[in-house]
Parts: C-alpha cells; sequence; structure tokens
C-alpha cells in the first residue's frame, strides 16, 4: 500500500494533481506508456485553467485511464468558491444522471437472478404505471390545444425503462401540454418518498406510445422504485449492497455525512457575476432517493465503478454483473426508434457510439458513457482500453460545450 500512495503521489506532482487518496488502478509511469500523449494532455489542462480563469467552471478532477492504469490525473481549482477551499482528488460531486447507470447495473443483476425479465410489464412490479394513458393534443372547442387520452399501443416494459422508450419525459425538456403537466406536479420534488414518485408520475399521461420512440426522461427514476419493490429495500440501502460495498465505493450515497460535507463540490457564479444553475443539497435528508440523478461521488469511487464495467463487470475479484450481461447492456437497443442524435444509439442505461462520422465528437464504435446535469461525464472505450472521467459542478449554459472539449481533446490524446 506504501509503494502505491508514493506511486501517486509522484504522478500527482507530475499532473498538478494532489493525490489524498490512493486510487483503485495503478498508476503508468508516463502516459506514453499507455499510448496517450503528454503533450496534448498538457493542453487539456491548459484549457481548463483558462475555464477557471474564465469562471466557467469553479475546479475541476480529471482522469484518464488506459490498459488497466491510470494515465493522467489533474486536480485543479476551487472545491468551493465562495470558501477559497482548493478542489482534491476526494472531492465529492452531485453526479445526477451518472446515476443511472448504476441504477441500471442492480436491474440487471436482479435480472442475473431470475427476479424479473427486460420484458416484463413494469405495471407487473408497480401497477399503478400500468394505469397511464397516452395524452396527444389535438384542438379543443375554444381552439386551444388539449389533451386527449388513449390506451398505449402495448404495455411500458422494464427495457422501455432502461433504453428511454417509456413514453415518460422530463418537464422541463419542452413545452407540450404533457411537459407541462409534469412541472404542475413537480415531478422529482425532493420531499416526495419514491413510492409517492411514482404514485404522482402514474396520474399524468405518458406522452407517446412505450417502445415507438425515445426521449429522455424519469425512465430511471421509476426503475429505482422498481428496485425497491422488487429487493424490499429503499434504493440506496439497495445500491450499497450490491455495488457500493461489493466495489468498495466509500463515498457514494444519496446523502453526504455530516462528517464529509466540507468535502462537497460547490458551484459558483458565472462571468459577470451571474450565478450558476441551483444544484440540491447534498445534506438536506431529502426522502427522495432519484435514481436518475440523485446519488452523489467522488472520483475515486467512480473509477471503481467504471474500471469493473472496463473489466468485463468484475473489480478486484468482486462482479457486479455478468460478462455477456454487460454486452446486452452496451449493445443499441434503439435501433429504429426516432429521438437519438446521429451516430449515437442508447443500450440499457447507457449511450453508446454506433457509427463514428455521423456524430459530431469523434470516438470509437462501441464506446458507451453517459453525463450529469452539473456537467460531469464518464465513458469507456473497450477498443481502446480507456477510461475518461470529468467531474465538475457548472451551470447548464456551459456544461455541454466543456465536457465536448474534454471529450474531443481526450480523444486527441490517443497516439498509439
Amino acid at each position: 500500500m506504501k509503494k502505491i500512495i508514493l506511486a501517486l503521489a509522484v504522478a500527482a506532482v507530475a499532473t498538478g494533481a494532489r493525490a489524498e487518496v490512493p486510487l483503485v488502478l495503478p498508476m503508468a509511469a508516463s502516459p506514453e506508456e499507455v499510448g496517450l500523449s503528454s503533450a496534448q494532455l498538457k493542453k487539456l489542462e491548459a484549457v481548463t485553467r483558462q475555464h477557471i480563469d474564465d469562471g466557467l467552471v469553479p475546479g475541476a478532477v480529471m482522469l484518464v485511464a488506459r490498459r488497466g492504469k491510470v494515465a493522467w490525473l489533474s486536480v485543479q481549482g476551487k472545491r468551493d468558491p465562495a470558501g477559497g477551499d482548493a478542489m482534491k482528488t476526494d472531492s465529492i460531486f452531485r453526479i445526477y444522471s451518472m446515476t443511472k447507470p448504476i441504477v441500471s447495473i442492480a436491474v440487471m443483476q436482479m435480472v442475473e437472478e431470475g427476479r424479473l425479465q427486460v420484458s416484463d410489464p413494469v405495471a407487473k412490479y408497480l401497477p399503478e404505471i400500468g394505469k397511464m394513458k397516452v395524452g396527444s393534443e389535438v384542438t379543443g372547442p375554444d381552439g386551444r390545444p388539449v389533451l386527449h387520452f388513449a390506451d398505449p399501443e402495448r404495455p411500458m416494459t422494464v427495457q422501455d425503462l432502461l433504453r428511454h422508450t417509456s413514453g415518460l419525459t422530463y418537464g422541463g425538456r419542452g413545452t407540450s401540454l404533457v411537459n407541462q403537466s409534469y412541472v404542475a406536479a413537480k415531478i422529482g420534488d425532493r420531499s416526495m418518498s419514491n413510492e409517492e414518485f411514482v404514485a404522482k408520475l402514474s396520474t399524468l399521461a405518458l406522452k407517446f406510445s412505450p417502445g415507438t420512440r425515445w426521449e429522455y426522461g424519469v425512465s430511471t427514476d421509476v426503475l429505482g422504485r422498481l428496485v425497491e419493490v422488487v429487493d424490499g429495500k429503499k434504493l440506496g440501502d439497495a445500491l450499497a449492497a450490491r455495488v457500493f460495498q461489493p466495489l468498495g465505493m466509500v463515498d457514494s450515497g444519496f446523502q453526504v455525512p455530516v462528517a464529509k460535507v466540507m468535502r462537497a463540490a460547490q458551484p459558483g457564479l458565472r462571468p459577470g457575476g451571474l450565478p450558476m444553475t441551483p444544484r440540491f443539497k447534498v445534506d438536506d435528508g431529502a426522502k427522495y432517493e432519484s435514481g436518475g440523478g440523485g446519488l452523489t461521488s467522488t472520483m475515486d469511487d467512480y473509477l471503481r465503478f467504471t474500471a469493473a464495467l472496463a473489466n468485463g463487470g468484475a473489480l478486484q475479484g468482486k462482479r457486479i454483473i455478468g460478462k455477456k450481461t454487460l454486452e446486452f447492456m452496451t449493445a443499441d437497443h434503439t435501433l429504429t426508434r426516432p429521438g437519438r442524435p446521429p451516430g449515437l444509439g442508447f443500450g440499457l442505461g447507457f449511450e453508446v457510439r454506433t457509427r463514428t462520422g455521423d456524430s459530431a465528437l469523434p470516438g470509437t464504435v462501441g464506446e458507451y458513457g453517459w453525463a450529469g446535469n452539473a456537467g460531469t461525464l464518464f465513458w469507456i472505450d473497450p477498443k481502446e482500453q480507456l477510461i475518461a472521467l470529468y467531474m465538475v459542478q457548472v451551470s447548464d449554459p456551459d456544461r455541454i460545450a466543456l465536457r465536448n472539449r474534454f471529450r474531443s481533446m481526450v480523444q486527441a490524446a490517443i497516439i498509439d
């Protein structure tokens, strides 16, 4: 253990990072040892420093691993701009939708246990979901649009929830009457329990018939409640037993304990003094354990999760998912369904790359990953044996451009 910590400290000095805790993967002697360019990664560091100076991001923890080793680790900026605390490798981030792959793994563990099938109707476990109608906008007597309700063409399945073809949406991602009804009902309010969330959601309309298209929404939040029903415990307890404890993810959960709150990364102000997008409080005691976006985690914890996936489902002798199950999850399950951008499909909990040239971002066919609303990002490239992690807490207008730049610059670092 002392040798590992020493190696981390030496590598940290080389990259400007401070390694407060040993990472789960060994450090490469240099990026070149695993076929990456030090010069290109230094450019990425310089660009990130400029983003910090420009006020686009308070601080960042960035990591690239390849061929089973951490090739590059960079820690920059402030953990808490208000207090001036420096960012550290053990800072705790709101990972938002990077929660989804973890919950999806838990669901597929249950498939492996024979407790459910992806083809099962969701109503088998959550009967109220089976009562939902499809809401289509028609012109009312007064000339204004109203919702017409009809039975879906087929029942919503567990697979629909996993791949976002359920007919569910996010209220804020559109202006349709169905979207407006989500906003009015305060779907996802943190004062609700997961059970109360599903009960309220089931009184609303589906945006389309399950299986007919792809639309990002609260599908994985419903999966979170499904996990609770099948496993007989709260979602956080189920994830702890199924994923966090086996992998040694000691800093991941839906609430940050009092003793760790001072490690939580916080958003700051955007250029011009404008406030960043409000972020949920990490220690508010909320009942809602959002399967779609409620977890907090650290660089090392999420590295443990992604390293297990990159290794075929196991890490340090602890298997969280079978190899063939993982292959099934990271295949494209949206082949003929509109809604996905060109070159990018969606599997069971992950975005997957289907073609290289159609997307505006470089990458490899077969890579998979996802991102979070506060700017966090990860992807795994099986062909290149690469894991990339970008941990920040930034604003909605800036997050996509920041992580796209990170993705493009990391891809440019691959030289062998």
